[in-house]
């Protein structure tokens, strides 16, 4: 999962060399296309799966559109109608709503660790972007909703995914997955995709969009299905509080942008959130290890 929130946090720099070149949803089309059709190849030569039932296949074709199809459109729609540091902010709660979901519906436990390690996270995200300004007004309002409800839509998936992909193959959720969430985008995208000047990307951005398309989607999304099933949906979704903290450091080097006090107090409440969590559950298990011996 820390490897999952490298990749993203990188790939924030390289959505933006994309977006240089292909408009917002033209360009998660054609991610998507094409890490669909090389988990396909994937999926064909390197997937050990069993046959599963009709009702498990459909259940992961619609995580797919809710977690890529829905989300994309959503988190794209509301960031054009709202700041980047709200939008960041928004998402930094999914640990939290992970939580609340799960105990909601009772399909994971909420422990006092979990609750801890969830709170202390979305904070310290919380305080890097604070760093960066805030603006809640009346005209980032239907954004902050959008973002929000595509936040929701992540949250949902990432508790579904652990349900409906136990003892499943990682790569065949993975697959199953994007490849049910690309059509809607690529419809979506497709006036986009039309109007794009292919003949002036250059090599930098070729670059960042195979970056976006075969490690952000492919690897990244293998990764995390796999870490949902190991630790848990609520466990996974506190890394996610990585990704911006990853993000900000690449800028640090990249772009020689400079982290505040208060971003750095942020980065350390992000570090205990994910140690408490760590060891919280690491606990358990010593004993168990002991009570064994």
């Amino acid at each position: 999962m820390v490897g999952v929130a490298i990749i993203w946090g990188v790939n924030f720099t390289a959505l933006k060399v994309g977006l240089r070149v292909l408009e917002p949803l033209a360009l998660a089309a054609f991610r998507f296309s094409v890490g669909s059709a090389v988990l396909w190849l994937l999926l064909r030569r390197l997937a050990r799966q069993s046959p599963i039932s009709r009702r498990r296949l459909w259940v992961l074709i619609a995580l797919g559109v809710l977690g890529n199809t829905v989300y994309q459109a959503a988190f794209m729609a509301g960031l054009s109608r709202t700041s980047a540091s709200n939008s960041a902010m928004i998402v930094a709660s999914l640990p939290v709503l992970v939580t609340l979901l799960g105990a909601m519906l009772r399909l994971e436990p909420a422990l006092p660790s979990t609750w801890l390690a969830a709170a202390l996270g979305t904070a310290g995200v919380g305080l890097v972007v604070a760093a960066n300004g805030l603006h809640f007004s009346g005209t980032s309002f239907h954004g902050d909703l959008l973002v929000l409800f595509a936040t929701l839509c992540w949250a949902g998936y990432t508790l579904g995914v652990r349900r409906a992909g136990a003892g499943v193959d990682p790569l065949f959720v993975t697959a199953i997955a994007t490849i049910a969430g690309t059509p809607g985008l690529v419809a979506l995208g497709a006036p986009g995709l039309v109007r794009a000047e292919w003949t002036a990307i250059g090599a930098v951005g070729w670059l960042a969009i195979a970056y976006s398309a075969l490690v952000s989607i492919v690897v990244a999304y293998w990764l995390y299905n796999d870490g949902v099933q190991a630790l848990g949906p609520s466990r996974a979704a506190l890394y996610n509080c990585l990704t911006p903290i990853v993000a900000a450091a690449v800028a640090w080097v990249a772009l020689g942008e400079r982290l505040s006090v208060q971003q750095l107090v942020g980065v350390s409440l992000v570090i205990a959130g994910v140690l408490v969590s760590a060891l919280a559950h690491r606990a358990p298990a010593s004993r168990t290890a002991r009570a064994a011996r």
